[in-house]
């Protein structure tokens, strides 16, 4: 019997340092592929090496390559320069464009943005729609940096719903990480609710693990030496895209109302928003208690979650962040907003959820988590995050998809 296809789509090239929880969640997939499935990545390019000349980089043709010790076949659509920054036509627009009229037809089909799937529509095989976020509250809210929209669409709802519309009949399953999102898609259409499912996001946990205490008070002694701070400084982390659904002005404004010189933030991503991030930072004169990292390798990220004393999100929305379950699984304690699913798996020992998003409540949930960390153990933090485990939750999406396979072969035998 031969191997079946899984084909993923996304727009990114997998070997660039990239952030996203949606590229990490794809690499976990990649990583944690069984032997018996072939995978397949349609992304894209380096902007630098559109036509060849560094590894798995021919545009518009398959290549084989190998990414965490696993063999796939990628195939770059277009050269991509950035892709951590918006730029004015929307990546998923070119995206979408450069798949029409191809067929990449397989077993399997995993698509993480509704857009592309467009192209899809006359594809043969199993398609599965993977939602990241709340989908009515990113297309409704506005209270973000400058009221700046989130996406796109923001502007053009009733298009959206329109094309999901027309799109959604498609999938053979909608896998969310947000239950307001599953709730949504039952509710607009009922005849694929059955198709509907919630899944968990997922960590790896060969990279992201605690150290003991020792370990860790060294190793955050060594960093703080490593930025000429004092060896005494404990450290908040920020991870992610520095774009207004995630609101890192708000952020830089709750360390200022924080107001502790012993306190610093440490901001790894990039994006949009960054040279407001840095003028936010230089008016408030907090140069010396806020770090831009820009965006870093997952290894690197791994090495800071390790060491920080909190981990924080100030966003206006979100779905499940992975990286919040990254933190948690380090055994670092999480601040975060109120949206999203973070704030229902959290426990009382794990992490603090912010009531309002302003800057002193943030500011008064971090000082709760730097006063007491007896009351946030490592141990808490692991075992919070510890069903999220990729090993556990992608190697169970995996085993659905051969059991099905096996049945669809089995009837096409008889």
């Amino acid at each position: 019997m031969r191997k079946p296809v899984l084909t993923i789509f996304y727009q990114f090239n997998p070997w660039n340092t990239t952030i996203g929880g949606i590229q990490t969640l794809i690499k976990n997939f990649i990583k944690y592929a069984p032997s018996e499935f072939e995978v397949r990545l349609v992304g894209t390019a380096s902007c630098f090496a559109p036509t060849g000349g560094d590894r798995y980089q021919l545009v518009g043709k398959w290549q084989e390559a190998e990414l965490a010790g696993r063999a796939i076949n990628f195939l770059p659509l277009f050269p991509l320069e950035n892709d951590n920054i918006r730029h004015f036509v929307p990546t998923t627009l070119k995206y979408t464009a450069a798949l029409l009229g191809r067929c990449f037809a397989s077993d399997f089909m995993h698509f993480h943005r509704l857009e592309p799937t467009l192209a899809a529509l006359k594809w043969r095989g199993e398609k599965t729609l993977f939602v990241h976020t709340d989908v009515q509250t990113i297309l409704t809210k506005t209270q973000a940096t400058d009221n700046k929209k989130v996406i796109l669409w923001q502007s053009f709802p009733a298009a959206y719903f329109a094309l999901e519309k027309l799109l959604v009949g498609q999938f053979n399953q909608i896998l969310s990480c947000n239950i307001n999102s599953s709730e949504l898609y039952r509710q607009r259409y009922p005849n694929i609710a059955k198709r509907v499912a919630d899944i968990k996001n997922s960590f790896d946990g060969e990279i992201f693990y605690p150290l003991n205490h020792k370990q860790r008070e060294v190793s955050r002694c060594e960093v703080a030496t490593s930025l000429g701070l004092n060896p005494d400084t404990r450290f908040i982390l920020f991870a992610g895209r520095l774009h207004p659904h995630k609101d890192p002005i708000l952020l830089v404004r709750a360390i200022a109302a924080l107001n502790d010189p012993k306190v610093h933030l440490l901001i790894a991503g990039d994006g949009e928003l960054a040279p407001e991030v840095r003028a936010e930072i230089s008016q408030l004169e907090l140069s010396d208690r806020i770090t831009l990292l820009g965006a870093i390798p997952q290894e690197k990220l791994a090495q800071l979650h390790r060491i920080c004393n909190a981990f924080v999100l100030s966003s206006v929305t979100e779905g499940l962040p992975l990286v919040a379950l990254e933190a948690l699984a380090s055994g670092t304690p999480v601040v975060t907003t109120r949206c999203g699913e973070t704030p229902k798996l959290l426990t009382s020992d794990s992490g603090v959820v912010c009531e309002e998003r302003t800057p002193q409540c943030i500011a008064n949930a971090l000082r709760k988590v730097l006063l007491h960390p007896e009351n946030y153990p490592t141990e808490s933090c692991v075992r919070t995050a510890q069903p999220y485990a990729a090993s556990t939750v992608v190697n169970e999406v995996y085993n659905q998809m051969w059991q099905r396979w096996e049945q669809r072969n089995h009837s096409a035998v008889v």
